[in-house]
């Protein structure tokens, strides 16, 4: 595409040198030009003669709006008129829009009036970009007109976008098949949409001193798209980049922090209940086999390791330094680190950044980046790596290995992370807190774990991104291989930002986060039980090869229920072909129901189960299957999960991987039950339709953005 860059770079230019923050119509017309983002026929009047000439020259109705750099919202200032025609009629819009500026501001400059060819017809649509302060320039496509702030039916993309990512908006939003020419309508022509948001795209990606840009509405039609009203926003300022690192600068460091040869603690203590004593005895008694250093300027040793007054002190290399000192401490112990040359530092003490004091984490911050030492925290609970049986943490040790990682933001979901995996049991790799993330952060720990042998799903819990871009860029990369489960808390707060242009409003919501961590290839979860049961359940679960999910149930109400759940979980139900119905039908009885649900009636005995499990992981045409149990005398809950767990294990000996998932109904032995099913490679709980088709969601949802669904 052939821009002509000087062009938008003059008009900028010359609106930044006035001090002003937005362009006028007619300049904002000629950015669109420059990038070939199509406009309706328009000129600027200075008097009414003008206009009425102007008007006679687009022919029939126009479009009439003040033209001035003081008054942004022309509307509001009741300087729009629409579907003028005629020459009084021009005439008195004209004068009636600058005497309703003048009456709005009396001392905004006004340039004239804009008549515009007056487009009818078709779809309107609103195609815009802002600077979010996570992700930078996003790009947003959804319904226009006044629909948008009615419905707000959008999708949002980073900048630039891609052809192919730009058709992908089209079909992102809730009203896509109206677009396609729903009921009778005609359709929106994609290509031109497409085509739009890629230019727009392209345009603030050159220009990131434009903050927002609107164009709506859009009107589409079969034959096109162009833009009726154009609205951009400058930024005083060149946006800030964020400091980044390089992928092998953060491996060498991740590296010797999670699998340190030496370890040094600042601040050990060996008296009892002092976080120092805590960390000092979960390194030694978690089994940790590296060295060991208590730093403590007032003790010669400390649970029998010989103690240093100061890190520099200490005769060997320290791969990782733990602080446990008080915040005001911190800066001058850690410029020791640094002359230590010691890559990373755990800073565990509160008083940071969280509870107002700015300035000191600031300046730990720049303490960090000057001796080349990455920070962790501060205000954390410290972390946990399994393979290497260290516990860096004043909190209980964590044993049971696995390839889980986990990471949370907030101390108290650390905690309830500790919790739920060790009554689960489930099998982890690494515990992390990350806290005020003064430096390191999501990216630096996906970074890590995607290339971690001992990690295969990361599970993190965050309320903000520091740096969105390459939050993405990480994800991007690490979920082609392996899951990425995120809780973004902060749902509902982030509505309430306000913006000053239609596009700014919206990406104040929630939907921005959901769209961009979709695009980035992770799972989202909205509540920390699913973030963990997500973790828990998709590594258990075989990859499916395909969407086909049929429902075995021995009760009706549930096959409905899981019906239901299957249906909010995106996962397509298959249809049964005649053949395969046939065979259900064979082994349940007349008053039951093949189809899909599957009821083979509460009444089956065991062996009635069984073929039906059976069938259904043996014939290719299934890819994933939900069973619905429901107790009874005939079957009892043991009986039902030792038959399913050892149908599943012969299919899985013959090479036949499938995620089967379970939901157990009936007395308190259903939890037992659960728990078999679970520990033998099928997802089982009790007492829930929802939570075993959620997780079984979650799987297909990683599935299908890495690209293993067919």
């Amino acid at each position: 595409m052939g821009y002509d860059k000087d062009a938008v770079r003059e008009v900028l230019d010359k609106a930044l040198a006035e001090g002003r923050e937005s362009l006028t119509a007619p300049e904002g017309r000629r950015v669109c030009e420059a990038y070939g983002i199509p406009t309706p026929g328009e000129g600027l009047a200075s008097t009414a003669d003008d206009a009425v000439r102007l008007a006679a020259e687009l022919g029939g109705r126009v479009v009439m709006k003040i033209v001035s750099p003081d008054i942004l919202h022309k509307t509001e200032a009741g300087g729009v008129k629409v579907g003028v025609s005629g020459d009084d009629a021009v005439r008195g819009a004209f004068d009636e829009i600058v005497a309703n500026a003048k009456a709005y501001d009396a001392d905004a400059a006004i340039d004239g009036v804009q008549v515009q060819q007056m487009l009818t017809g078709g779809h309107e649509v609103i195609i815009g970009a802002t600077t979010d302060p996570t992700f930078g320039k996003v790009i947003v496509f959804g319904l226009g007109g006044v629909l948008v702030e009615v419905l707000k039916d959008v999708t949002f993309r980073l900048a630039p976008v891609d052809t192919e990512t730009a058709h992908s908006m089209l079909d992102g939003i809730q009203a896509a098949e109206v677009l396609k020419g729903a009921r009778g309508a005609e359709p929106a022509d994609a290509d031109a949409l497409a085509d739009i948001i890629k230019r727009l795209s392209d345009l603030v990606t050159d220009f990131p001193r434009i903050s927002e840009f609107d164009l709506n509405p859009v009107f589409a039609t079969p034959e096109g798209a162009s833009a009726a009203d154009v609205r951009i926003l400058l930024s005083a300022e060149e946006p800030a980049e964020p400091v980044r690192y390089s992928e092998e600068e953060i491996l060498a460091t991740m590296n010797r922090m999670m699998r340190p040869n030496a370890v040094a603690v600042i601040g050990a203590s060996d008296q009892d209940g002092k976080i120092g004593n805590s960390v000092m005895k979960n390194l030694i008694n978690g089994g940790y086999a590296g060295e060991i250093y208590p730093i403590n300027p007032k003790a010669d040793e400390i649970l029998g390791k010989k103690a240093y007054k100061s890190i520099g002190d200490v005769p060997g290399d320290v791969d990782v330094a733990v602080f446990a000192v008080p915040a005001k401490f911190v800066p001058q112990a850690l410029r020791e680190v640094g002359e230590k040359n010691v890559p990373a530092a755990v800073l565990i003490p509160s008083g940071f950044a969280e509870t107002g004091n700015v300035e000191l984490q600031e300046e730990i911050v720049a303490i960090g980046r000057e001796q080349g030492v990455r920070l962790l925290g501060p205000n954390i609970y410290g972390y946990y790596y399994t393979p290497q049986n260290l516990c860096a943490t004043f909190c209980t040790p964590y044993d049971v290995k696995g390839g889980v990682a986990l990471t949370s933001q907030s101390g108290g979901i650390g905690m309830a992370i500790l919790g739920f995996s060790r009554s689960s049991k489930m099998g982890v790799s690494a515990i992390v807190g990350l806290g005020n993330k003064s430096d390191l952060d999501e990216d630096d720990l996906l970074t890590y774990f995607g290339e971690d042998p001992d990690t295969n799903i990361v599970a993190m819990h965050l309320e903000d991104l520091k740096d969105g871009r390459t939050f993405v860029s990480a994800a991007q990369k690490i979920t082609k291989k392996k899951p990425v489960v995120v809780l973004k808390a902060g749902r509902t707060a982030l509505g309430a930002k306000a913006a000053s242009s239609h596009t700014g409003a919206l990406a104040g919501d929630d939907k921005v986060y959901d769209d961009i961590l979709r695009q980035s290839g992770v799972v989202r979860a909205y509540s920390l039980n699913d973030m963990l049961e997500y973790a828990r359940g998709i590594p258990v679960l075989p990859t499916p090869k395909g969407e086909n999910v049929v429902i075995i149930t021995g009760a009706g109400g549930s096959g409905v229920l899981l019906s239901d759940a299957c249906v909010e979980n995106d996962l397509s139900l298959m249809d049964i072909p005649p053949d395969l119905d046939e065979a259900f039908r064979a082994f349940i009885p007349p008053f039951g129901a093949a189809g899909n649900p599957i009821d083979i009636t509460g009444g089956e005995p065991p062996s009635t189960y069984e073929a039906t499990i059976r069938l259904g992981l043996e014939d290719d045409r299934i890819h994933a299957l939900i069973l619905g149990y429901w107790h009874t005398i005939v079957t009892p809950p043991m009986v039902f999960a030792e038959l399913t767990a050892r149908v599943v294990a012969e299919a899985r000996e013959k090479g036949i991987e499938k995620p089967v998932v379970a939901s157990l109904a009936g007395d308190t032995e259903v939890e037992e039950a659960s728990t078999y099913l679970y520990d033998h490679g099928v997802v089982a709980y009790p007492y829930t339709t929802e939570k075993p088709v959620a997780v079984l969601g979650a799987k297909y949802r990683w599935a299908r953005s890495a690209g293993l669904i067919g």
